[in-house]
């Protein structure tokens, strides 16, 4: 009965290891190591379980059902990009400018650009870029309109909320992948697996940064709206003041000049007709002559 006891408590030695072995993970070997077992390859070259993340220009994941898409902790609103184009009549140009550089530090915003031009006429005229907070766009319009006398004005909003939302969506995609192809990384050891991760986390880190970019410049024209002013000072009544003795006698001497050309022009146009009209002439007499004399009437014969 002794020798039938330690027969059974080595059975059931030998049972209980054997759980043991088969309750490991399958991807380890005799070795104990797991790696080549739990990636394996199938004709395509990819190992089976990455062969979805290995696919070349792999389109971006979808947002699973349901998932709100958000911007911070809120939900994304209606995106406008407001824009306004003026053009006003002022009194003194400079002295508009620095008022407009006034009015948009004063409501939050900057100048964008200015530029100030001296016209044909010696009349100043000027262009003013703002950048206001969209909140104060009425506002501030309201106030550009007041500096003088508005001769065009026009107002546009764009609504750019579709393209939002789905660059939103791009974005959250992208990065759901780049986070799986990092932790397909972090267990890659094949230099071969490790080439091919990386391919695919520079596509995907490009594609992320390019849809950041567009979202930062979206974010900037819909917080900050636009207002571009056209300056432009009112015409002197009479024109130009005073008379100018010298400039009458410039246009003169170009009035004589240009009649000069014009006779040129006209002589050297006209140079081959008056060329053939000599030839014809010769050609005529040099045929008149060849012919001979008629007698008159009271030398012929009867």
């Amino acid at each position: 009965m002794k020798q039938y006891g330690i027969a059974l408590l080595v059975l059931c030695i030998a049972v209980v290891v054997a759980a043991g072995c088969t309750g490991l993970p399958s991807s380890y070997d005799s070795s104990g190591s797991s790696q080549e077992a739990a990636f394996t390859t199938d004709s395509s070259g990819y190992r089976a379980d990455m062969k979805v993340a290995y696919a070349p220009n792999a389109a971006p994941m979808p947002v699973p059902a349901g998932t709100p898409l958000t911007q911070g902790t809120g939900t994304v609103e209606t995106k406008i990009i407001r824009t306004a184009f003026l053009t006003i009549e002022v009194k003194d140009v400079t002295t508009s400018v620095e008022s407009l550089k006034a009015m948009a530090a004063d409501k939050g915003g900057y100048l964008s650009s200015s530029n100030i031009r001296t016209n044909y006429n010696n009349r100043l005229s000027g262009e003013v870029v703002m950048r206001i907070p969209q909140a104060e766009f009425e506002n501030t319009l309201a106030g550009v309109k007041a500096i003088g006398i508005v001769k065009s004005a026009s107002t546009q909003g764009q609504d750019v909320t579709e393209e939002y939302v789905d660059l939103l969506a791009q974005k959250t995609s992208y990065e759901n992948q780049l986070a799986q192809y990092n932790a397909i990384m972090k267990q890659s050891t094949r230099i071969e697996d490790i080439i091919k991760v990386q391919e695919q986390i520079d596509r995907v880190q490009t594609e992320l940064n390019r849809l950041e970019g567009r979202l930062k410049y979206l974010n900037s024209r819909i917080d900050l709206s636009t207002i571009t002013v056209n300056l432009q000072e009112p015409e002197p009544v009479g024109g130009e003041s005073g008379h100018n003795f010298v400039t009458t006698i410039n246009e003169g001497i170009s009035g004589f000049l240009g009649m000069i050309d014009a006779i040129i022009i006209l002589f050297f146009t006209l140079l081959p007709l008056f060329i053939l009209g000599v030839i014809g002439y010769y050609a005529h007499r040099f045929y008149k002559g060849r012919k001979p004399a008629e007698l008159p009437p009271s030398e012929k014969k009867e």
